[in-house]
């Protein structure tokens, strides 16, 4: 009786032990009925918050208005100044104090501030972006933080910043928390899908935070093949030699 409970628990353990395929870890895929279809979404340009930093950069012919009003043209790009975002929703500019800017997109706040900085500047033209252009990567993956490096970012390029992720990372629940003026959103997606394509889950905003949880699963599974025959190989030598004892 123990021989054949002894058999029964080492038939058990291999087969409750699989490997990762492709319908596990693999991407984009189109023809897989269990996972979700996400409805196409427009895309929103980022829109400046509370605690943004700002850099800002004056156009103008005037080289003497040019040099005593510093943006990012004249400053060294290893020691660039930027201007927070004040609780109240504004920033202070050199020579401009609060400029009401929260809520904008950047295009929109060039042209506020453009409209401010002709009062003193009659030709002035303003270029801005964020300072604080990046996201953070946390989980069963290359955790960091990384730059923002271009407008629509995708999730995909935000992963490959990161290294992309590990064999054990859960794809079925990856999830972004994304500031929003109504507080922090929790964004929960599968990534394998994909219609995640255009969908309100597939660009990266700066400040979001991308956490990929291990997979519940992952402790019953190889990465390959051979790993999976040496379990079998292995279990199964432990099985005759003590069932060789057990003879004795």
């Amino acid at each position: 009786m123990q021989k054949k409970h002894f058999f029964i628990l080492c038939v058990t353990m291999l087969f409750a032990t699989s490997c990762y395929t492709y319908r596990n870890t693999g991407l984009l895929q189109d023809n897989n009925p269990n996972l979700p279809v996400y409805e196409a979404a427009n895309f929103e340009d980022y829109k400046i918050r509370v605690n943004d930093e700002i850099i800002y950069r004056l156009i103008t012919i005037d080289e003497s208005l040019a040099r005593i009003m510093p943006s990012a043209t004249a400053i060294n790009r290893y020691n660039i100044v930027s201007y927070r975002v004040h609780s109240d929703g504004t920033v202070d500019l050199p020579f401009l104090n609060r400029i009401p800017v929260e809520g904008l997109t950047i295009e929109e706040a060039e042209k506020v501030i453009e409209e401010r900085m002709r009062e003193l500047v009659p030709d002035a033209s303003i270029k801005l972006t964020l300072a604080n252009k990046t996201f953070t990567v946390i989980g069963d993956i290359g955790s960091g933080v990384f730059p923002v490096y271009k407008d629509r970012m995708t999730i995909f390029q935000a992963l490959a910043q990161s290294g992309d992720l590990f064999q054990t990372g859960d794809r079925k629940q990856v999830r972004i928390l994304r500031e929003t003026s109504a507080g922090i959103k929790v964004l929960e997606f599968d990534i394998r899908s994909e219609s995640i394509i255009n969908s309100e889950y597939y660009y990266i905003y700066p400040n979001d935070i991308i956490y990929i949880r291990r997979a519940p699963a992952s402790f019953y599974k190889v990465s390959n093949y051979s790993s999976f025959l040496a379990i079998i190989t292995s279990s199964l030598s432990l099985f005759f030699t003590v069932l060789f004892f057990v003879q004795k």
